[in-house]
């Protein structure tokens, strides 16, 4: 399965949920494969904000090889599974959808963690450090579950 994680800019959220899942997936020795992007350009060749990089290194995931870029529409072809962190982002990807069928590809991460009043991953861009910590938290409970969910 091939899985692309988005947010506006592509240097905190979606790099933060492409750090994680990818690291979960090379702990469970799957085939799964990730990218992130934005849905903005506004950070394109950057590298992550390095709040999301140190938060992430605080648990032992490191993204700093992590570069932004921007959804196309050829990603609808190119993944199984498009994810976004809110619904303006969603909304953004849908927009550029090549048709209708790949519509159907895109999705709220927050879907993988239903039991979360949250059904959006906050932007910590503005914040603190403790933004980006309950992203963390957020995020891996969504990857987590996208994972035991593609394993069943």
């Amino acid at each position: 399965m091939k899985i692309l994680l988005v947010c506006l800019g592509n240097i905190c959220r979606s790099p933060m949920a492409e750090g994680i899942l990818r690291d979960m997936i090379q702990k469970q020795g799957l085939a799964h494969t990730t990218d992130s992007a934005g849905t903005g350009d506004y950070h394109v060749g950057e590298a992550p904000d390095e709040r999301a990089v140190r938060s992430m290194r605080s648990h032992d995931i490191d993204i700093s090889d992590l570069r932004a870029r921007q959804i196309r529409p050829s990603d609808f072809h190119d993944f199984d599974l498009l994810l976004a962190m809110d619904a303006s982002n969603l909304k953004n990807m849908l927009a550029i959808a090549p048709n209708e069928g790949s519509k159907k590809k895109a999705r709220l991460m927050m879907d993988h963690a239903p039991a979360r009043a949250l059904r959006e991953v906050p932007d910590p861009y503005f914040g603190g450090d403790e933004g980006f910590e309950q992203v963390y938290r957020m995020l891996t409970e969504a990857c987590n579950n996208l994972l035991n969910d593609e394993t069943r």
